[in-house]
């Protein structure tokens, strides 16, 4: 029996005969990044692998490091192995990380979601052998509604805060949630305003060749009257936050997931919970596992154990492995859906927290 590609190890992912690690946590020589959130894109590493949309934010984010990308479908070889990448439809720049060698095929997913957002490029099922999954949402009750349900929402709730005069906060992650967000507005309604995490975020993106709605940050500047006629989108670290308050009164509406868990928008004191997440819930999660044809699959973060139960009950070869991942945006706790505060990807957010 060959010896498998893959192999966990205590800094990530490792493929022994390509000499490198797909999302390692502790520093490494060579890194393959599937995507620029901060639980699979550490500072650190001395070569750094990525898809060309994930470029701008990792720059940003990681500084000056030793980055090279590639586009999807492009191939790159390393002892052997070859290296590409197909789209995960988690956020801009987001990739499957295929490995081939000797005719064994391995996927590591990353974090992905089988719906189309309209900004991130669309999942692609890849075929494989291996598949390496994660399983966020790896419980039945987490289906999501079709996207457009969901902004059918929103865009009434903002409609309906600016009859009232009240002002419109809007709470999504910075890289994924808060693009998705903005895209998806009706501004008809009036202008969007951005905490200036996301607006870095945001510029990053469009330095990346990326076409965003307008948006205008937030500064010291702004006339707190006219932000209040618009909408304002915030990262997790804002709520209940001075930054926050001051637009106030305002209604404030959280975008997750967890939405979906029972109690959910109380714990997070949110007027309107809105369940929509860069995750694929539990049917996606089914259908791209099913869709590869793989012969085991690796669950990594999430539901892992009831979800490896329940794919061998099914038919799949499904086993549970430990990882790191998960520390970032929805993946933050799975036990009490919690979402952990955004780290500082340099001295700016504190910067900007106080405008």
């Amino acid at each position: 029996m060959a010896k498998p590609l893959l192999e966990f190890t205590d800094r990530g992912i490792y493929c022994e005969q390509g000499k490198f690690y797909i999302d390692p946590w502790k520093p490494v020589d060579e890194a393959v990044i599937t995507h620029a959130h901060a639980d699979h894109a550490y500072f650190g590493h001395k070569n750094y692998l990525a898809h060309h949309l994930s470029r701008e934010v990792m720059l940003y984010r990681l500084g000056d490091i030793n980055l090279r990308t590639i586009e999807y479908g492009e191939t790159v070889t390393k002892h052997g192995v070859q290296i590409s990448m197909f789209p995960a439809g988690h956020v801009i720049g987001s990739a499957q990380i295929r490995l081939e060698y000797k005719g064994q095929v391995w996927v590591v997913s990353g974090d992905y979601k089988t719906d189309d957002d309209g900004i991130s490029t669309a999942f692609e099922p890849v075929k494989c052998h291996h598949f390496i999954s994660e399983c966020t949402f790896g419980m039945p009750v987490y289906s999501w509604k079709p996207q457009s349900e969901i902004f059918t929402e929103v865009n009434n709730w903002w409609r309906t805060n600016v009859s009232n005069g009240v002002a419109t906060v809007i709470v999504g992650y910075s890289l994924g949630k808060a693009q998705r967000i903005l895209q998806n507005l009706d501004l008809s309604i009036g202008k969007v305003y951005t905490h200036g995490v996301i607006e870095n975020t945001n510029e990053a993106l469009r330095r990346n060749g990326v076409i965003l709605n307008p948006t205008e940050r937030i500064t010291f500047e702004s006339s707190k009257e006219e932000v209040r006629k618009g909408i304002i989108i915030a990262p997790p670290s804002s709520v209940g936050t001075p930054w926050m308050r001051k637009f106030g009164p305002y209604s404030f509406g959280y975008c997750s997931g967890w939405m979906a868990i029972r109690g959910a928008k109380r714990r997070r004191a949110a007027d309107r919970g809105f369940i929509m997440s860069d995750h694929a819930d539990w049917n996606g999660l089914v259908s791209a596992i099913d869709a590869t044809g793989c012969e085991c699959v690796y669950l990594t973060h999430g539901y892992t154990a009831s979800f490896t139960r329940y794919l061998n009950e099914i038919g799949f070869n499904a086993r549970e492995v430990h990882t790191l991942y998960g520390g970032e945006e929805e993946d933050a706790t799975i036990t009490e859906g919690e979402e952990k505060v955004e780290t500082s990807p340099s001295g700016d957010e504190a910067k900007e927290a106080a405008i």
